[in-house]
Parts: C-alpha cells; sequence; structure tokens
C-alpha cells in the first residue's frame, strides 16, 4: 500500500506495527464514514421538511415565507384578528354621511345600504364584521376656511356648528346602531367593549380650526366623546402650523410656516390635552410642529407630557410628501413611546420627486398604490424604530384612491396576512393591529389622572359679551346672578 493511496492509514502507528489490526480498523473506519453519512442525511431530511412545513408563529426565514401555503397566513390572520382588536386610528364614515346623505340616517336610502351593504365608498356594517375589525376613531371633520390666514372667532363660528352637528349624528347612530356607535371614553372601556363584543367606538375630530379658538369648546366635545384632535387639518390655525394648505385655485399645496413650529397658545392648549386626557394628534401638521410636540421647543418648553401620535401618516423615507413623517422624528417617536399609523391615501404611500412646481408636492406613483406598498410603509417603520411604535390609520372614506388589495375595510385580515407573509411575527401583528394605539391610549389616561390632581383646566377667557361693556347693551346684573 503506498503512502499516496493511505497517507492517513500510515500516519497511524499501531497500522503500521500491526497490520491485520490496521486491517481491522480500515474496516471500522469506513463503516463510521456511512454512519456518519446516514446520520447528516436523516438530519439535512428533518430540516428540510422543518423549513418547508412547519407553520409555528416564528416567521424569521425567507425559506418558510417564500414556501408555506399562502392559506396558512389568512387562516391565521382570522384567528389573530377574533382573538385580538384591530383598531382603525381613524374613519371618515360621517364624512360620507353628511356629504351624501345630509346626515340623515333614518331613511331607507342611509339604512339599508349600511344595514346591508353597498354603501358608498368603503364602509358599511356588512364589509366591517367580514374585515373583522373591532374599532375605529370615527372621525367629525369639517373642511378649513376659505381662507386660513383669518384667525377670527367670526371665521370659526360656522365651523363650531358644523362640527356640533357632526357629533350629534355619531349620537344618533349610537341610538340606531348601539353595537358600532356607542361612545367609547377610555383604554380600558376598549378593552372591556372588545371582550364583550361590541365595536370599540371613539370620536375625533380633525384640525383645531373646529373648536373656534375656545379651549371650553374643545372640552364640551371631549363631553360629547371626543377623545383625540388634530391640531390642524390643511390650513393653520392659531395653535399650529399645517403641513399642507389650499391656495386661490382650490389646490392643495404645500404650506408656508406662519408660526415656525407650535405657537405659544398650542403649547398651552397642548398641555390642557394632557391634562383632560385628549390625545394629541400630529397628523396633517408641519415637521416643525411634530418636533416641538415630541421633543419641546428653545424656550424650555417640554413638549407634551403624555406620548402624541400620528392618526393616519406615513414614512416620508418612501414617500416623501409634507404629510408623512420624516426619519429624524420617527426617532422622537421610539423615545417618546409614541406610535405613528400608517395612511392608506395613495398621495402619502407612493409618491416620487422632484415635486411639482406649482403646488410643491410630490407626484402619485399609481403603479404602487398597493396593499404591498402599505406593508413596505409599515415594515420600514416597524424595521427602523420597532414594532411598538406603528399602526393603522386607513383614512378610509376620506381617500379617493384606495390601495389595490385594501379596497375596503372588509380587507382588513388581507393586510394582516401580507405582515405575516412577508415575515412579521404574530406577536409584533397584534400590535400593530390595536396594540400600540391602546398601549398610548393608556398612558394618555395615566397622564390625565395624574394631571387633574394637581392643575385645575385652563381658563381663556371671555372675549366678547355683548360688547365689551355689558352694562352698556342693557343687561342689568344683579347680585344674585
Amino acid at each position: 500500500m503506498s503512502n499516496e493511496k493511505c497517507p492517513l492509514v500510515l500516519k497511524d502507528p499501531e497500522a503500521t506495527v500491526y497490520p491485520k489490526r490496521r486491517a481491522r480498523l480500515d474496516a471500522a473506519r469506513y463503516s463510521a464514514i456511512i454512519i456518519l453519512k446516514f446520520v447528516a442525511l436523516q438530519i439535512f431530511l428533518v430540516t428540510l421538511w422543518w423549513c418547508l412545513y412547519r407553520t409555528d408563529n416564528t416567521l424569521d426565514s425567507d425559506i418558510t415565507v417564500l414556501t408555506q401555503d399562502p392559506s396558512s397566513f389568512k387562516q391565521r390572520a382570522q384567528t389573530l384578528l377574533k382573538n385580538n382588536p384591530l383598531i382603525d386610528g381613524h374613519n371618515d364614515l360621517m364624512l360620507i354621511t353628511r356629504k351624501l346623505y345630509e346626515d340623515r340616517i333614518y331613511t331607507s336610502n342611509f339604512s339599508s345600504k349600511f344595514e346591508n351593504g353597498g354603501l358608498e365608498y368603503h364602509t358599511d356594517i356588512p364589509r366591517l364584521k367580514k374585515g373583522l375589525s373591532s374599532g375605529a376613531f370615527w372621525v367629525a371633520w369639517v373642511t378649513c376656511p376659505a381662507w386660513d390666514a383669518d384667525f377670527s372667532d367670526a371665521t370659526y363660528d360656522p365651523i363650531v356648528r358644523a362640527t356640533l352637528e357632526q357629533l350629534d349624528l355619531f349620537h344618533r347612530l349610537g341610538a340606531a346602531y348601539p353595537a358600532y356607535f356607542t361612545p367609547t371614553l377610555s383604554s380600558a372601556s376598549a378593552l372591556c367593549a372588545f371582550e364583550e363584543g361590541r365595536f370599540i367606538a371613539p370620536l375625533s375630530i380633525e384640525g383645531l380650526h373646529q373648536i373656534g379658538n375656545s379651549i371650553a369648546t374643545l372640552r364640551t366635545y371631549y363631553a360629547l366623546g371626543v377623545r383625540y384632535a388634530t391640531l390642524t387639518w390643511n390650513c393653520h390655525n392659531i395653535y399650529a402650523d399645517a403641513a399642507l394648505a389650499t391656495d386661490a385655485a382650490g389646490r392643495t399645496i404645500a404650506a408656508r410656516p406662519h408660526w415656525g413650529g407650535l405657537s405659544a397658545a398650542g403649547k398651552e392648549l397642548v398641555e390642557e390635552m394632557n391634562r383632560l386626557g385628549m390625545l394629541v394628534d400630529l397628523a396633517h401638521v408641519s415637521a416643525a410642529v411634530m418636533r416641538d410636540v415630541l421633543a419641546g421647543t428653545a424656550d424650555g418648553w417640554g413638549g407634551s407630557i403624555a406620548p402624541p401620535f400620528f392618526s393616519h401618516s406615513s414614512a416620508y423615507a418612501l414617500c416623501p410628501h409634507p404629510r408623512n413623517v420624516p426619519d429624524d422624528v420617527l426617532a422622537l417617536v421610539r423615545r417618546r413611546r409614541a406610535v405613528v399609523l400608517v395612511n392608506f391615501n395613495e398621495d402619502f404611500i407612493s409618491c416620487t420627486e422632484p415635486v411639482d412646481a406649482e403646488t410643491g408636492l410630490p407626484r402619485t406613483y399609481a403603479p404602487n398604490v398597493t396593499l404591498a406598498q402599505v406593508v413596505r410603509h409599515v415594515r420600514y417603520i416597524g424595521e427602523l424604530i420597532g414594532y411598538d411604535y406603528v399602526g393603522i390609520g386607513s383614512d378610509f372614506d376620506g381617500i379617493k384612491g384606495p390601495p389595490k388589495g385594501l379596497e375596503d375595510v372588509s380587507k382588513f385580515p388581507d393586510l394582516v396576512a401580507a405582515l405575516l407573509a412577508d415575515g412579521v411575527g404574530e406577536e409584533d401583528v397584534v400590535k400593530i393591529v390595536g396594540g400600540n394605539l391602546l398601549r398610548v391610549w393608556g398612558e394618555v389616561d395615566r397622564v390625565a389622572a395624574e394631571l387633574q390632581k394637581v392643575r385645575v383646566p385652563l381658563e381663556n377667557g371671555v372675549s366678547d359679551f355683548n360688547g365689551s361693556d355689558p352694562t352698556s347693551k342693557g343687561v342689568e346684573l344683579r347680585g344674585d346672578n
């Protein structure tokens, strides 16, 4: 036997000295090699089976995502949504009811469609049931005044009236459909509603132009069930700068700063919202306002005490629109344990630069207005700052073109299935669909309970009482008044 053919055997001193034993060693080594190869093959086959067919909750392997039966993701989505609340942070059903039905809900034209299906746009009872939706913040929205630089009380009077009419609409809906519109007034009652099979139904307003420069009006809205207020809509107000405005031609444009962020009155108002227990919504505000509320201002104001949130915004890095949240602000969201609820609006999920010269806004890129693009926004925020800080704020009934695959509220299970298929773990999906919003809401409630022990309500006085001097208008003030 040459050294070249059997170098390992000849290096064995026992094999060299005892030729017969060498033969036995050769046979033993050959048998061991065969056994090791067989064991290795078994390990490979078991591993391959595990990767291809496992259906547990851990989806951290690309092989799993690519090879698992898509129907299993849909089944898991159904199970997840039946056992955990999905709360949409922004639904504009009341806008559609006002626009198309003039707030008349007792006519068969509205009631039949809402109860049996076929209501215009994106929301009705059959689709809510199919979508396994557990709740939504129902929005009382009123458009901005025609000239948004006029902050006078008179400008806002009809807006306050219209807001009250919207809140009245909600309470009438509650009487007609208590399972869907009974006001949910706290994070704790939201969980109770879910456990009892009732829809989680808090109210919100979309812009402080709706309070008419009056803190008292804000508190009145709170008493009527409003649990978050967006600091602006598409117009500046005396409290904050908006991201967008409307020009003389009626076009939506990128807004020029008015205050340069949050005004002095805005800081006081945020503090009163903290004391009251009303969530501070940063959707629609300028990036400067986002930073002021989350991080404080140069004059020493510390920002919102309770974590704020974005009720319907998306990631600026994926769609560079002023309505979206830049990366540096996302870092503040994480630091403040806030949450960004991803919007489904085509303009905010799929857009490209350069911006339009006349509006200052990026152009919508229609091919990417899809469910997959919404998943990208959720994943982007989740991977950048953590899945504790992202959620869902569809803007259904307030958007023209919903994403392909997310056409209405019945499609929420498809979104959940897509997140699972894209590798997001079930625990994180539970947070995304409602857990994170409930956490922030719970913290807002906790902060309010503490502040109410040491602070009194903010008073902004009375600007007019039948003129500057009540006695000059024949008003008799008696000692017992």
